[in-house]
């Protein structure tokens, strides 16, 4: 806590001391890899740095700006599907101050001076399951629907859901393109809910995991990815998406009777809870840039 004030401190101490510092940020939320990152870089003219002695000051500042660009970043990520980050914000049910205690929690890369030696440099990379984690309330997780009248289905390691075309949107004689978020929830085709954040049991993981297609067409026994097989396994059960709903669409529609084999054991409901769930979508939505 000690070590953390003391940057605070010297972060602080360097905005104000080099207010017209000219900053330039290049970062993306990438889904497929559950990760926000970021690449600072800050003029030491305009910031009234002189090297080697103001080397100190100039990583300090560099790491100010980090903190104030990145804000942004992390306010537009979609959350579910009528909702950003900013936009808890706005209703206060998560503050400025709970953005910027994620911001810190980014793994950084020591900054260095550009090959002119006018820039420093530097990059951070920020789980994205650490912004789920901030935004789970729930203690106890909600049971997951049964059914009166369970089919005899095999006990699968995983569940993919494929969803990288555009589908119907529930309600609408439109079709949309299905894009992430936090916390994507899952319906059957009579629309029943299957899978939702109160149901995920796990706090420091995310409740879905997203990828492209290359992933499920690998040249091995299971046609999928390493990272892909190390979610789901070697036999996950293999969903297309028949639909997807919400303002935005990122909440997918499954049939009724894939949505059978999963709630009908206890084996297959627990793949849910655990966030054992792989969604396919199509890579220009995989990656966005901020």
């Amino acid at each position: 806590m000690r070590k953390l004030t003391t940057i605070l401190l010297i972060v602080f101490a360097a905005a104000a001391a080099f207010a017209d510092a000219k900053y330039d940020i290049n970062g993306s939320v990438e889904w497929d890899t559950l990760q926000i990152k970021a690449a600072v870089s800050m003029e030491l003219a305009s910031a009234g740095i002189k090297l080697p002695a103001g080397r100190f000051q100039g990583e300090a500042l560099v790491y100010s700006g980090y903190l104030k660009m990145i804000r942004s970043g992390i306010l537009d990520v979609q959350v579910d599907s009528s909702s950003t980050i900013g936009d808890l914000v706005e209703r206060g049910e998560f503050s400025l101050a709970d953005a910027e205690t994620l911001a810190l929690q980014a793994k950084r890369v020591p900054a260095v001076l550009s090959p002119d030696f006018k820039n420093m440099l530097a990059s951070y990379t920020l789980n994205i399951a650490a912004v789920s984690s901030a935004l789970l309330r729930h203690e106890k997780p909600s049971q997951i629907m049964r059914t009166l009248n369970p089919i005899a289905a095999q006990a699968f390691t995983g569940i993919i859901i494929i969803a990288s075309e555009s589908l119907p949107a529930h309600g609408m004689k439109s079709s949309a393109l299905p894009v992430p978020c936090l916390f994507p929830k899952i319906w059957d085709t009579e629309m029943n809910l299957v899978y939702e954040r109160n149901m995920f049991e796990l706090k420091n993981a995310a409740m879905a995991s997203y990828s492209h297609q290359e992933s499920i067409f690998q040249n091995n026994p299971s046609g999928l990815s390493d990272d892909l097989k190390a979610l789901v396994g070697e036999r996950p059960l293999r969903i297309f998406a028949r639909g997807v709903f919400g303002t935005k669409p990122t909440d997918l529609i499954i049939d009724r009777e894939d949505a059978r084999t999963i709630i009908s054991s206890n084996e297959n409901r627990r793949l849910l809870s655990e966030g054992r769930v792989a969604i396919i979508l199509d890579s220009s939505v995989l990656r966005q840039k901020f």
